[in-house]
C-alpha cells in the first residue's frame, strides 16, 4: 500500500451514545449508529473541518431507534441488535459485524482497515471464498461483479463494450451472496469513487472516494428482498406511474416534423401495433432552446398533442440542462440576471458546447434553481405533453478536454445556505438534482397527475424521481445479451423501472435481431424502442410483413401482461423489489442460480430465457428448484436442471411456476382503449400437489389517490391435488373498484374435461366451460366478493 496511506489507529477515547459510540483516534473520528435493527451507519471524518455529504440520496424516512445493547468485552466494544453484532477492536481500529448468530456477514481487512491518503478515504473489506457481488447500478460486464474494479462517475460514453466502465449512472451500492444468505453495502458519497471487488483476487474489496467523509450503511439481509426493502427505505422508492408508461414507447433521434410525428402515429394504429406512447428527441426545439416548439417544424404542437391523445398517444420530451446562450431568449436571461448557473471559480457561469452551441448549466444544487426549472415545463404540459425524458444531464459538455466531457472539476456550485460545493462533489448527483427539480416541478404544476419522467443518468434514490434507460446502446447481439445483466443490477441497485434502446440505438439492426429484442423488450420493466437519424428505422413495420407480425405478437403479450406487471410496480412502490429480477433472487441457496444471467424472473411466476444468438431455434435454459410449465403449450418440466427447450423465431421461451394463476388482460392497442379492465385469471396448475398464493393490485392508474390508500388488493390462492384443483379469490380491500361485472377464469391444455366444477359451493355444467377446440376452461367469477373455485377430475 502507498506510504501515504494511514489507516486508523487506537482509539485514545471511546464515547457511548443512545444508539452507537464514537472513537476519537486522531486527527479522525469514526462514529458508529444502528439506525434499524439490521442498518449499521459508520462515519470516518479525518479531519474535523470536512462538511456533511449532500443528503440528496436519502429519502426523509425517520427510523425509529432500535433496541441497542454496549457492551465492553475482551478488550473491545461490543455494539448489537436484535440483528446484528459489531465488534470494534480499538487498537488499531477495526469492525467485524456479525448476525444474530455469530456468523460473519463483513469485516474490516486486519491490516489496512479504514483510512485515508491525503484528501482520498478508504475501506478494506475481507473477501470471503465464494462469494458473488450483485448491484452497483448500472454496469457494463456479467452479473456478478467481483473480479473487476468499478468507478462510480456519471459518463457519456458511445459506443460501450463489455470492458467499459463508467457509463450514465453511478449508484455506490452492492450486495453480497454467499451460500443463500446477501448483505448489503451503500456507500454516501457522492464524489467519483471507485469499488475493486477482488480484481487481483487479493481476497479483499477496496472502496474509496475521491474526497469527502467515508460515510457507509452495512445492510445486514440475510436475504435479498430484506435487504432491498431495507436499502430503498433509506435511499426511497420509486412512485407508482402511470399506467400508459407501461406500454410500448416508439422515439427515434429524427423524428423531424409534426407531420411525420403525426404520420407514425397513424401508422401504429392502421396496422393494430399497439403503442402508448411517442418520444420527440432534440428536433422538436427551436434551435434546441429548452422549452421551445421549433415553429416551421412543430408549429402547432398542441394541436398534434390533442391529435395523438385521441388516438391513444402521449407525447414525451427530451429536456437537456444545458440552457443556449442567447441574450435574445427570456429563459437563458431569467437564469443569467438571477445568478441560477453554474459558475466557474472566477465567478462568470461555466460556458460549453452542447447541440444548441454555447450553454449554461443550472445550478440543481440550489432549491431557487430547481423551482425555476420545474416551473418551466408549463411550456410544455400547456401543449399537451405528458412526460418528459431527460438526457445529456451527467452533464455533458462536447468541447471538454478529457473523456468525461462534463464541467471542470472545480466548478462552483452553492447550497441554499450559500456554501460553495466543487463540481466534482455535485457531479454525481447532477442528475439526480435535475430529475428532482423536474418530478417537483410536474407535481406542481398537475397536481392530480402521476409524472412521467425518465433519465439517464443518476445517483442512488434516482427511483424517488424516474425511471431509466441505460443510454446509447447499439445494434448488436453482444448488447441484447448485456441488458439482462445490466437491468437485474440496476433493480438490485434499487432501481425497477428499467430499460434500454430495444433494436439499439446506434447501428443498424437486423430484421432477427429486431424480433429477438422485441420479444425480450416487451418484457422489459420499461418498454422502448428508440434509435438515432443515421441509422436505419425502427418502427416494426419497417422491417418487413414477417418482423411487423412477430413485433405485434410480441407487443400484444406486453399488453396482456399489464395487469401481472402493475402488481409488480406496486412491489416496487410499497417494498422496493425490482420487476425484473436474477434467478437467484426466488432461488437463494441455488449456486447454478446465483451465475445466471441469460435468464430472469419477472415477478416470482413468470421466468423469461429469451434468444440471444442469432440463428439459435433452440437453447438451454436453467431452471431453478420446482415445477415449471411452458407458458405457450403446457410441457411441464422438473426444475433443479438444464432444459434444452424449441425457440422458434416466432417465440421466447416463457415459462410460469407450476400452481400460479395469472393475472392478464385483454389485447390492446393502448391502455386507454375501452374494455382494457378486462381481467382473466389463467391457472397453470402443473403435474404435482401444490399450493401457490399471489396478490392482484389494481387502482385508478392515472391519479395521485393511491397515496390516500385508494386502491383495490385481492388475494389469490392455488391448490392443486391429484385429482382437484382449487382457487380462491379473495374479496377486494380497499374502496377502489375496477370498470368490470366478471373476471374470467381460464384452465388451458385440458387433456380431458373435468368431471365436476363448483364455484362457491354449487356445481356449474362442465359442458357449458369448456372449449374442446382449445383445450380450454372457462369460467366467469363476479368481480364483487369472495369465490371458491373447485375443479375435480
Amino acid at each position: 500500500m502507498d506510504p501515504a496511506y494511514r489507516a486508523l489507529g487506537r482509539a485514545q477515547s471511546v464515547r457511548w451514545t443512545s444508539t452507537g459510540v464514537v472513537l476519537e483516534a486522531p486527527p479522525a473520528r469514526l462514529e458508529i449508529r444502528c439506525l434499524a435493527p439490521d442498518l449499521i451507519r459508520v462515519e470516518l471524518i479525518p479531519r474535523p473541518d470536512l462538511p456533511e455529504p449532500l443528503p440528496f440520496s436519502r429519502s426523509e424516512t425517520e427510523f425509529p431507534p432500535p433496541a441497542v445493547t454496549q457492551e465492553e468485552q475482551d478488550g473491545r466494544l461490543i455494539l448489537a441488535t436484535e440483528a446484528v453484532r459489531v465488534e470494534i477492536e480499538t487498537d488499531p481500529i477495526r469492525l467485524t459485524f456479525r448476525d444474530g448468530e455469530g456468523r460473519v456477514i463483513d469485516r474490516d481487512d486486519p491490516e489496512l482497515g479504514m483510512g485515508w491518503r491525503y484528501e482520498t478515504v478508504h475501506t478494506f473489506r475481507q473477501a470471503q471464498p465464494g462469494e458473488r457481488v450483485y448491484g452497483l447500478g448500472e454496469k457494463t460486464g456479467h452479473l456478478d461483479k467481483r473480479g473487476r474494479r468499478w468507478t462510480m462517475w456519471a459518463r457519456d460514453v458511445l459506443p460501450h463494450l463489455p470492458t467499459t466502465d463508467p457509463l450514465y449512472q453511478a449508484i455506490p451500492f452492492y450486495l453480497v451472496w454467499k451460500e443463500g444468505r446477501v448483505h448489503g453495502f451503500f456507500l454516501e458519497n457522492t464524489f467519483r469513487s471507485h469499488f475493486d471487488m477482488d480484481s487481483d483476487g487479493s481476497g479483499r474489496y477496496h472502496i474509496w472516494a475521491e474526497g469527502g467523509r467515508l460515510v457507509y450503511y452495512l445492510l445486514a439481509g440475510p436475504t435479498f428482498p430484506q435487504v432491498l426493502e431495507r436499502y430503498t427505505q433509506l435511499t426511497g422508492r420509486m412512485p407508482l406511474p402511470p399506467r400508459w408508461s407501461l406500454g410500448y414507447h416508439q422515439s427515434r433521434w429524427g423524428y423531424l416534423t409534426q407531420q411525420e410525428v403525426a404520420e407514425v402515429a397513424r401508422t401504429f394504429r392502421e396496422r393494430r401495433l399497439p403503442c402508448d406512447v411517442i418520444h420527440l428527441d432534440i428536433d422538436y426545439m427551436d434551435g434546441f432552446r429548452v422549452f421551445t416548439w421549433h415553429p416551421d417544424r412543430f408549429p402547432d404542437p398542441e394541436a398534434l398533442c390533442a391529435r395523438l391523445k385521441e388516438q391513444g398517444f402521449r407525447v414525451v420530451t427530451i429536456v437537456d440542462p444545458g440552457v443556449k446562450k442567447d441574450p435574445s431568449y427570456a429563459f437563458f436571461q431569467e437564469g443569467l440576471e438571477a445568478g441560477l448557473y453554474v459558475e466557474a471559480p472566477s465567478g462568470e457561469p461555466v460556458t460549453g458546447q452542447v447541440w444548441p452551441g454555447e450553454v449554461h448549466f443550472p445550478d440543481f444544487l440550489q432549491e431557487r434553481t430547481r423551482r425555476w426549472w420545474g416551473d418551466a415545463h408549463r411550456a410544455l404540459l400547456d401543449r399537451g405533453v405528458a412526460g418528459i425524458w431527460n438526457d445529456m444531464n451527467e452533464p455533458v459538455i462536447f468541447d471538454a478536454r478529457d473523456e468525461d466531457r462534463t464541467l471542470p472539476e472545480t466548478a462552483v456550485h452553492r447550497t441554499d445556505q450559500g456554501e460553495v460545493r466543487q463540481h466534482r462533489e455535485v457531479h454525481n448527483l447532477y442528475g439526480l438534482l435535475m430529475g428532482k427539480a423536474t418530478y417537483e416541478g410536474l407535481r406542481r404544476l398537475r397536481p392530480e397527475e402521476r409524472p412521467f419522467l425518465l433519465t439517464r443518468s443518476g445517483f442512488a434514490g434516482i427511483q424517488r424521481y424516474a425511471a431509466v434507460w441505460t443510454g446509447d446502446n447499439s445494434s448488436w447481439w453482444e448488447h441484447l445479451a448485456m441488458s439482462i445483466p445490466m437491468l437485474l443490477n440496476l433493480g438490485l441497485s434499487g432501481v425497477a423501472f428499467v430499460g434500454p434502446d430495444i433494436g439499439g440505438f446506434s447501428e443498424d439492426a437486423t430484421p432477427e435481431l429486431m424480433v429477438r429484442w422485441m420479444q425480450l423488450g416487451a418484457f422489459y420493466p420499461f418498454c422502448r424502442n428508440h434509435s438515432a437519424k443515421t441509422f436505419r428505422r425502427q418502427e416494426p413495420w419497417t422491417f418487413g410483413p414477417e418482423v411487423e407480425a412477430l413485433a405485434r405478437e410480441a407487443l400484444e403479450l406486453r399488453y396482456q401482461l399489464l395487469p401481472y406487471l402493475y402488481t409488480r410496480f406496486w412491489e416496487a412502490h410499497t417494498r422496493g423489489w425490482p420487476i425484473m429480477r436474477p434467478l437467484v433472487w426466488h432461488a437463494p441457496d441455488d449456486p447454478v442460480a446465483a451465475r445466471t444471467e441469460d435468464a430472469f424472473f419477472v415477478g416470482a411466476d413468470l421466468l423469461v430465457a429469451p434468444v440471444l444468438q442469432p440463428g439459435a431455434r433452440e437453447r438451454l435454459v436453467y431452471l431453478p428448484q420446482g415445477e415449471w410449465v411452458d407458458f405457450w403449450t403446457g410441457t411441464c418440466y422438473e426444475g433443479g436442471a438444464h432444459q434444452v427447450v424449441e425457440a422458434p423465431l416466432e417465440r421466447i421461451p416463457l415459462f410460469v411456476r407450476a400452481g400460479a394463476a395469472l393475472p392478464l388482460g385483454p389485447v390492446i392497442q393502448h391502455t386507454g382503449e375501452a374494455g382494457w379492465a378486462r381481467l382473466i385469471l389463467r391457472l397453470f396448475p402443473g403435474t404435482r400437489p401444490s399450493r401457490w398464493q399471489g396478490t392482484l393490485y389494481e387502482d385508478d392508474g392515472a391519479s395521485l389517490a393511491y397515496e390516500q390508500g385508494v386502491s383495490s388488493r385481492r388475494s389469490l390462492q392455488v391448490t392443486v391435488e391429484t385429482d382437484r384443483l382449487l382457487l380462491e379469490v379473495g374479496e377486494p380491500q380497499g374502496p377502489y373498484r375496477p370498470d368490470r361485472e366478471v373476471i374470467q377464469v381460464e384452465l388451458p391444455f385440458l387433456a380431458e374435461p373435468p368431471r365436476q366444477v363448483r364455484l362457491d359451493g354449487r356445481a356449474v355444467p362442465t359442458a357449458t366451460l369448456v372449449d374442446r377446440e382449445r383445450n380450454l376452461l372457462r369460467v366467469a367469477l363476479s368481480q364483487e366478493g369472495a369465490h371458491r373455485l373447485e375443479i375435480a377430475w
